[in-house]
């Protein structure tokens, strides 16, 4: 199939002669600056061959919004300084070499949107030796030399297939790669990689949204597919070709149309989910491509403006578990569901934000937290390691399904295992009289007044998550009471955010008066060696370590206290204490 394709776009001259003269009149656009480039031909050929693309039926096009695209690309004063210096580039060495910039930079500039990410396109040479070039023609016109410059090589195990060349100009990373089409023999899924037609490479593009070309050359858009511009404006999600064999080249393009369709809250094309849901293209995902790759768009999705649309995406073409892959045994076992009831927290807690308002929280802190939220259904579940270690599954998801960073998973870690502790203190938080009753971890603390109790246990509870103590609160206030099981609430969304949004605030405040905002930033009044001194110890220990907690609640209880007084208290009750022994 793929190989009748590209025949499809070599054969050209004589397919053009197949054209209708009344299909080509309707679908060109005469405007000056967008040039379509045979793109409406272009289509009929694959129509010819068996490959046409299935319009959308009556109710999957009602289901569509119009978008607002530009006529034509407005270039800033950056990026038309970029391209005089490409073209001068190819002025100074005489080259016949055509440039475009390719995919999600034509796209976004379409709509109006800014865009930083150029990746340039070349007809007849490789992104290296092109970057050679701009750097030889700054050299010799005494231009300011690039900022950085790198080659990202290809990987054709993970489908990457391109070498990329990198390189900084006025401030911007530009990437250079060549046009690129590709030929598959029947015993590999890894194509060879040669020089490609901009037909042929628009054609091996994840998206017709992001199959447009903005040609440098002539300052034009080409839409060579016949469907970009088109599946733009109506808001639709479309592979170039059939959606399985885009897909099985690349899986990874599957979570790229889950990631801009929820990005742009475009329409999936009814093909497309097919052939997402197909057992083949999921098999294909799981084994072919990295985890890193699965983790990057995952992240893109959870930091977009989308990120529960994404996720239900995500549920709705059962890829949850493809996605965030569990190890074999879990305890106690993940219950049939689970997808659905992790997106419905997500949910809740993306609302609760909008709600809250964004202020209270970072970039990190929001991303985070819409984490936490999504795994609220794996809190309690853990798996056992090589050495038959219980590590909570979380950690698995990030480090292993998504390979994140192993901060996000200590992080996301640390607010579930505060979720108990936080808890158990709303109440006390939000009652009128601060009294701390029925707290079991709170035994430890037999020296402190009761009037403070409730100050040093929300200190050393704020001092364990530190900056992330109000995504803690926010989790918490989903889960909250812990009397009542709140699954169907969730599942069904009838859930009350306006009130979790009050207790949110109320608990808040309540913190911010009790002075604890920034506990974790108070040092210590008595430091370990001073400790060691009065315990007569030449060497730290348990001990040490569970004189640092005490000294720490006396410090939180009487948050006026000196130095002095609080060594005076060590000293008294260390000689209590040895009376008694």
């Amino acid at each position: 199939m793929r190989l009748l394709v590209s025949a499809a776009i070599k054969l050209k001259p004589f397919l053009l002669l197949l054209a209708s003269p009344t299909y080509l009149r309707t679908n060109t656009n005469t405007n000056r600056t967008v040039s379509f480039r045979n793109g409406s031909a272009l289509l009929l050929q694959t129509r010819n061959l068996g490959f046409s693309r299935r319009r959308a039926s009556s109710s999957t096009m009602a289901e569509t919004t119009a978008v607002q695209v530009k006529e034509k690309i407005d270039l800033t004063d950056t990026e038309r300084k970029i391209f005089d210096t490409l073209l001068n580039t190819l002025h100074h060495f005489d080259l016949n070499t055509e440039l475009r910039v390719a995919g999600g930079w034509v796209r976004d500039k379409l709509l109006g949107k800014e865009c930083y990410d150029i990746d340039i396109a070349l007809d007849n040479m490789l992104g290296r030796k092109f970057a050679d070039k701009v750097t030889k023609y700054l050299s010799d016109t005494g231009g300011k030399p690039p900022a950085g410059f790198g080659i990202i090589p290809s990987n054709p195990d993970q489908s990457k297939h391109l070498e990329t060349a990198r390189m900084m100009l006025f401030e911007l990373w530009i990437d250079f790669v060549n046009l690129r089409c590709e030929d598959y023999n029947e015993n590999s899924r890894i194509p060879t990689m040669k020089f490609g037609t901009a037909e042929e490479d628009a054609y091996r593009r994840d998206l017709t949204i992001n199959s447009l070309f903005y040609n440098i050359n002539t300052n034009s858009v080409e839409d060579l597919t016949g469907r970009g511009i088109e599946d733009l404006k109506s808001g639709k999600i479309v592979t170039p070709l059939p959606p399985k064999a885009t897909f099985l080249d690349d899986p990874l393009r599957v979570l790229r149309a889950i990631r801009f369709g929820s990005r742009f809250v475009f329409i999936l094309d009814e093909e497309l989910k097919k052939a997402a849901t197909s057992d083949e293209v999921k098999t294909a995902l799981a084994a072919k491509i990295s985890r890193e790759r699965v983790g990057t768009e995952i992240d893109l999705m959870i930091t977009g403006n989308q990120p529960v649309k994404a996720m239900t995406y995500i549920c709705d073409l059962t890829l949850f578990w493809i996605v965030f892959n569990l190890p074999p045994k879990c305890e106690p076992a993940v219950s049939e569901g689970c997808d659905r009831l992790s997106v419905a927290y997500l949910d809740a807690a993306w609302k609760l934000i909008q709600l809250i308002g964004c202020s209270p929280f970072n970039d990190e802190q929001r991303r985070l937290s819409l984490y936490a939220a999504l795994f609220i259904p794996f809190r309690m579940t853990t798996y056992k390691d090589n050495k038959g270690k219980e590590i909570p599954i979380v950690n698995y998801i990030f480090r292993d399904s998504l390979k994140r960073k192993a901060s996000d998973a200590e992080t996301v870690i640390n607010i579930h295992r505060a979720l108990k502790k936080f808890l158990s203190l709303i109440p006390s938080l939000v009652s009128a009289d601060k009294e701390v009753s029925g707290i079991d971890w709170a035994d430890e603390l037999v020296d402190v007044p009761a009037p403070s109790k409730l100050r040093v246990l929300t200190g050393l509870l704020l001092r364990e998550i530190k900056d992330f103590w109000r995504v803690a609160l926010l989790i918490s206030t989903l889960l909250y009471p812990t009397d009542v099981d709140c699954t169907q609430d969730i599942l069904s969304k009838n859930f009350q955010l306006d009130k979790r949004r009050d207790l949110f605030t109320e608990v808040e405040n309540a913190i911010i008066k009790l002075g604890l905002e920034k506990v974790w930033d108070v040092k210590p009044l008595v430091n370990g060696k001073e400790i060691m001194n009065v315990l007569q110890l030449k060497s730290g220990g348990p001990l040490v370590r569970e004189w640092q907690q005490k000294l720490l609640a006396w410090q939180l209880a009487h948050p006026s206290g000196t130095a002095e007084e609080c060594f005076d208290w060590m000293k008294e009750t260390h000689q209590k204490r040895i009376k008694r022994e």
